[in-house]
Parts: structure tokens; sequence; C-alpha cells
């Protein structure tokens, strides 16, 4: 049995204001050749459909017409789609009843009922509607375990990562027990433990402390494949290997410039561990940084750099294969009108500028008078304030204050330190 498994699709995502409909476009062109070239028994796409839970008219036709297309590229092949925390799940369950006819199958929302006891009563979770029985061309049989992203109202539990645990695993054991002797394949959305993030400019929604990492260490009964969304770099689930983040379809930030995009092609034998074959998907636009480190160049050597790696427009005209581009400058080194140079440069190539970055040298602080040593959180609180803003003024202009500006600066604290006090 063959199964071809996406997520993190974000339909309806602006890049730095740049609408990429076009590019989501080129990506689904792209995944219906794969599915008329590959004629697999199911496609899996794990959560994030969506940018957001009220995508625009033309993110949702052009989802519509995705599978429409591809209901009939391959008349045998069954889609099932779960939501991520990107989407409204009412929003992308609500045709359910009528796509469940065409082979497409939606779980957004975790079905429950309210069981009445003698202790008040508990809330009894419809497993098997996530149990979805496949049969392939062949006549082989799987299961695939549905699972969109689950929320705390679903979990009640205190501890996020162990009601996700309890879940997976529940759904896990009522399947076997329903299915015994099928492969069960689960699709998931959610922040495994371990999973390797971008370390700037993250764009996956990961709560700060790790409150809703999942730990899948331990898990000796687990379904025999598990596609997982959410991180957007493909990677295998740490401590498994039998787990794997199929990634994003395309960077979502410029911290994922170098990510590989694509799906994976997941191919189920009765009694071997599945094969898993990566089909590589090359992003309608290159993301790319000038410099890419933080090294400083003079406004000439900037220009130099973006003739470099720039392509010119053809005919005056913005091409569809222009790369996005961040500029990092270092601020003191240049003035705005240098700056405003450099962004006519890059927009007059077949580039879209989406950012210029400014970065803050290391500052010599032996140059900077009334230094203070910071070692600790308390020596921060209790730090003059008129020393940090000191040296924030230098930064900025290059220079110490003046005797009028310190005496300016000196009132405003005094008088907020009054006013807090009263």
């Amino acid at each position: 049995m063959k199964i071809l498994t996406t997520s993190d699709w974000h339909l309806g995502n602006l890049f730095h204001g740049n609408d990429r409909l076009p590019e989501h476009h080129d990506f689904l062109s792209w995944l219906l050749k794969q599915i008329e070239e590959q004629q697999p028994d199911a496609l899996l796409v794990a959560g994030d459909v969506f940018d957001n839970g009220n995508p625009s008219a033309a993110a949702q036709s052009a989802y519509y017409e995705f599978l429409a297309n591809a209901t009939q590229k391959c008349l045998h092949m069954q889609i099932i789609i779960t939501a991520g925390n990107h989407d409204s799940a009412s929003r992308l369950e609500a045709p359910r009843p009528l796509l469940t006819r065409y082979h497409v199958e939606i779980r957004g929302n975790i079905g429950k009922t309210w069981v009445q006891n003698e202790e008040g009563g508990y809330w009894q979770i419809d497993y098997d509607d996530l149990m979805i029985p496949i049969t392939g061309n062949n006549g082989d049989k799987a299961v695939v375990l549905a699972v969109p992203y689950l929320r705390n109202d679903i979990l009640q539990n205190a501890s996020y990562s162990k009601g996700v645990n309890n879940f997976l695993r529940t759904l896990t054991a009522k399947a076997r027990e329903k299915h015994p002797g099928l492969p069960l394949v689960m699709m998931a959305h959610m922040y495994a433990k371990g999973a390797d993030i971008a370390k700037y400019d993250a764009s996956e929604k990961i709560i700060i402390g790790g409150q809703e990492e999942v730990n899948m260490e331990g898990w000796t009964d687990h379904p025999d494949y598990l596609t997982c969304g959410h991180i957007h770099k493909r990677q295998h689930i740490w401590n498994t290997d039998w787990a794997r983040y199929t990634g994003s379809i395309l960077p979502m930030s410029f911290a994922e410039k170098d990510y590989t995009h694509g799906i994976d092609v997941v191919t189920l034998h009765e009694g071997i561990k599945p094969k898993v074959q990566h089909l590589v998907y090359q992003p309608q636009h290159k993301l790319v940084v000038l410099p890419e480190k933080d090294e400083e160049l003079t406004p000439k050597k900037l220009k130099k750099l973006i003739n470099d790696h720039l392509k010119e427009r053809v005919n005056g005209k913005l091409g569809e294969d222009f790369d996005y581009v961040t500029l990092k400058v270092k601020l003191e080194k240049i003035s705005n009108d240098e700056i405003k140079a450099l962004e006519d440069l890059v927009n007059a190539k077949n580039a879209v500028l989406c950012r210029i970055q400014k970065i803050i040298p290391q500052l010599d602080f032996k140059t900077i008078s009334g230094k203070q040593s910071l070692k600790s959180i308390d020596d921060i609180i209790n730090r003059n304030p008129m020393d940090t803003l000191r040296e924030a003024f230098y930064i900025k202009h290059n220079v110490n204050m003046n005797e009028q500006q310190e005496t300016m600066l000196s009132d405003i604290i005094s008088a907020i330190k009054n006013e807090a006090n009263d």
C-alpha cells in the first residue's frame, strides 16, 4: 500500500506582506503531478491546511479546486485531512458530509458525549470516528488514525504532554482491538520533544518553556508509522524510528531558508517496517539573505553583493522566479539616504525586498563612562537607569549624551519614581 504524506500548507499565508497564493498554486500543481505518477492509495494532510481560522475566498478556492482535481487524477485514492492549530476545526470540517462522498475524510473536531454517573459524569471520546479504514488498489487494508490538533478542552489534563500521550496511546490500543492485524498509520499535529526548530525567527507557535512538548519516548505498542505536522523542518521525531515530520511545503520565515521541502511516500508491507521516500519540491521563490553573515560592509560593497547575487529583471518586469530578500546592514555605519539607495537597487532586480535588518555591532563598553559589569538579573534590576540610557544613546548615535540631555532624562526618571511612590 502506498501513502503520500504532507502537512503545513498554510494556504492564505502572507510572507512579509506578499500574497503567496501563486506559490501555493505552484505547489498544488506539483502535488497533482506526483499523485498522477505515484497513483497512491491515500493522501494524508496532517494539519495547518490554512494559515488562519478565517481564510480568504481565494485560499479556500485553491483548496477545493485541488481536492476536485486530486480525486479525478487517482480515482481509488482516499484523502484524509486533519485540522492543525492554525485551522478553524469547525470550518474545516463543515463540508465533511459532502466530501465523504468523494473519498475525502476531514477530522477537525474530536467527537465526545457526556456520560452521567454518581460522581457527576465525564466526557466519553468517540475514538471510533478517528479510525478510518483504507483499502489499497491491490486489496491490501490499513487503518489511518486521524488525530487533529488536540486542545486542552479535550485532554482535560494538568499536563498537556501527558494528556496527548494518553490520548494517542488509548486510540492506538482501541484501534488494535477493533482492527486486529491491520497496519496502523497515525497522523497528528503537535510539538514533539527534541524537535529541531529554527533558532531565531521561528514561525511555529511553540509555547515558551516547552509546556506543549510531547515526549514520545518509551511507547512500545506504537502505530506502524506516524506522520506529524506543526514543525516545519523535515526530520525524524526524537528517539523514534517510526515517526516523522514531513515538514512545511514552503519556508515560513527566513530562518527556514535552507530547509528541504516536499512530500513523503510511505510504502506499507505486512510484517515489514514501512519504507519512506522523500519527493523534493523546489519552492517557486528562493530566500536570499545578503550578506549571509553579520559582517560590516560599506555601501559600495553591499551594492556589489546585490549585483552579484540577484538576477536582472527581463524587460523591467518581475519574473515568476523572483527571490525574496533580506538585506542586513550595520546601523551606525550607513545613512538613511544610502539605505534608500540599496532598497531601490534590490527592487530593481528580479527580487522582492522583504526587510532591511539593522544589525547592531558589538559595543566596546570600555569606551563608555560609568560602565558596570552585569552578571545576574539582580545586577540589571538594581542598575541605575541612567547608565542604561547613556549606553542606548551611544549605540544609537555613536556619541555620548550632553549635559542638557542627561539632565532632561534624569528629571523624567525622578518624576516616574515620585509618581510610583504616590
